[in-house]
């Protein structure tokens, strides 16, 4: 079979121990792989990490469909290459320059024609394919890493609530003008005078401290006064976290689309068309405009409360509302961001594949400087989104209308599903009965109407601190598929308008689950 003369011997005149030493390795080395993997996700299930979890089990599946295609690559090359093509559609939309010496005959193909593809070509692909799942799992696997590691930063700014300075700021006695607040003041000085200025503004803000501290509090406030009860005990930082690994869950997948996308940065890979910065610069412009957009909303929110309020009681309150976002869709951001972070790891994973196939001064990177360039941009993008950009939405999502009931552990899910679903049963049977209220609450009192909040709607036209908590949607609207539930003052108010049914949801001190949160239990409330 191996003939004399020839570089290489066939399997029959291979030693088996080589076969059987070879596969043995490649069997330890899979399997260690494969038990790191399932460890990795018992340590997430056990930490309550539930996002992260199906996270990594989204992983393993991208990689089994890459696991896929290479084996189908590896079976079908043979017969791929002894598929002929007539020579004018052969000799098109080459990635380096063609080279007429290649218009002989080659392989099995007829004069006229040449093969479809090589061996050689399909081996290249096949090695595109694993340099593909090894970018895919460290890429995401950095991006989760800076992100959290500025979220990590937050966590000082929570504490900070816990002080006296915090209460004393939020004092509802205490009375301040709005355009003399911290927050107003940094966010709202150049928002008033164009539109234009506003987002100049906002676009360089996302380079130089893209979350401040007082923008954080603000936000925190304003989160807590239209979905909690107002002046509980709640790690939004936590929270926060908690959001950014339910958002990783959704951008370390590949669906159709970006495998779609891929094979078209493929096919436009042609030499000088190539040169075309538009495709390198398309995941950098993307994640500019939603660092700018996501700045803008910080400095409309306290724009509003300028225009909304002459004098502000206590901290000053956003107004929560999906009008913020483009379309009123909060999650067309995150998958602007998905599509950003795709197309730069297919880009970079491109760049190391031609780099160590066929060198960094081939014929793909017969401009240097230009390769350098789309080395750099890549890495700039990888950068900004996962410091900056993917924590920013993290935080600036959460003003929308929605709250996520995918980010509350299991129970509270439930719980918070089944008290759905028994609000529409008693819809349906036009039940008169008034909703429930929390523990903490009389009879002719709901948990917003306590002294102090009282207090505050009397005091409406001062910018009183409730002034975040909007009406919206009942329960019963809400579609069973849906996964979020609508921010409510009045929930059920078409049973009893004077009652108000507020989440009660605090943070699980129990000591087993440092992230976790769950519902007030009645027997924990005093009042």
């Amino acid at each position: 079979m191996a003939g004399s003369g020839e570089k290489y011997r066939d399997l029959d005149a291979t030693p088996t121990w080589t076969v059987a030493l070879v596969c043995a390795v490649m069997i330890i080395i899979s399997l260690l792989l494969e038990k790191a993997l399932h460890h990795m996700g018992e340590w997430f299930k056990k930490k309550n990490k539930h996002a992260l979890a199906e996270a990594l089990e989204k992983l393993e599946a991208e990689l089994m469909i890459l696991g896929f295609i290479s084996l189908l690559l590896v079976f079908s090359q043979k017969y791929i290459a002894k598929i002929c093509i007539p020579k004018s559609a052969g000799n098109i939309m080459f990635p380096c320059r063609h080279n007429p010496d290649n218009d002989k005959k080659i392989g099995y193909c007829s004069k006229g024609k040449v093969p479809f593809m090589s061996e050689y070509s399909l081996h290249a692909v096949h090695l595109f394919i694993f340099f593909l799942a090894c970018v895919h799992v460290v890429y995401t696997a950095t991006v989760m890493a800076l992100g959290r590691l500025k979220i990590r930063s937050w966590k000082e700014w929570e504490k900070e609530t816990m002080s006296l300075n915090y209460e004393f700021s939020t004092d509802p006695s205490r009375f301040r003008f709005a355009h003399q607040t911290s927050f107003v003041q940094q966010n709202a000085s150049f928002g008033n005078r164009a539109t234009i200025l506003l987002y100049i503004v906002s676009f360089f803000r996302q380079f130089i401290r893209s979350v401040r501290r007082i923008d954080y509090l603000t936000l925190r406030h304003g989160f807590i006064h239209a979905h909690l009860n107002p002046g509980m005990k709640f790690n939004f930082q936590k929270y926060i976290k908690r959001s950014l690994d339910d958002d990783f869950k959704e951008i370390v997948g590949i669906n159709a689309t970006l495998w779609a996308c891929g094979c078209i940065i493929l096919l436009l890979n042609i030499y000088n068309f190539q040169k075309l910065f538009w495709v390198t610069l398309l995941p950098l412009v993307l994640i500019l405009a939603v660092g700018t957009k996501l700045q803008a909303i910080i400095a409309k929110m306290a724009i509003e409360i300028q225009h909304r309020h002459t004098v502000i009681q206590g901290m000053p309150v956003v107004k929560l509302s999906d009008h913020h976002f483009w379309f009123g869709r909060p999650h067309l951001v995150l998958s602007l961001i998905h599509f950003s972070l795709f197309v730069n790891a297919f880009q970079l994973t491109h760049f190391l594949w031609i780099w160590y196939k066929f060198g960094i001064n081939s014929c793909f990177h017969d401009n240097f400087g230009f390769v350098i360039a789309r080395l750099l941009i890549g890495i700039t993008v990888h950068l900004l989104c996962s410091y900056i950009t993917l924590p920013l939405y993290a935080l600036v999502s959460q003003m929308g209308s929605h709250i996520k009931m995918s980010i509350f552990d299991e129970n509270t899910s439930k719980a918070l599903k089944k008290w759905r679903d028994n609000a529409k049963k008693r819809h349906k049977l036009g039940s008169t009965h008034s909703p429930s209220i929390t523990p903490s609450s009389t009879p002719g009192q709901s948990p917003m109407t306590s002294p102090r909040s009282r207090h505050l709607y009397q005091n409406r036209p001062f910018g009183y601190a409730g002034d975040g908590v909007r009406r919206a949607h009942s329960e019963t609207d809400i579609p069973d598929g849906e996964i979020e539930m609508p921010v409510a003052e009045s929930g059920l108010s078409q049973y009893n308008a004077q009652h108000e049914v507020r989440l009660n949801v605090e943070e699980r001190r129990d000591g087993t689950d440092g992230d976790g949160f769950s519902f007030a239990k009645p027997g924990s409330r005093k009042g």
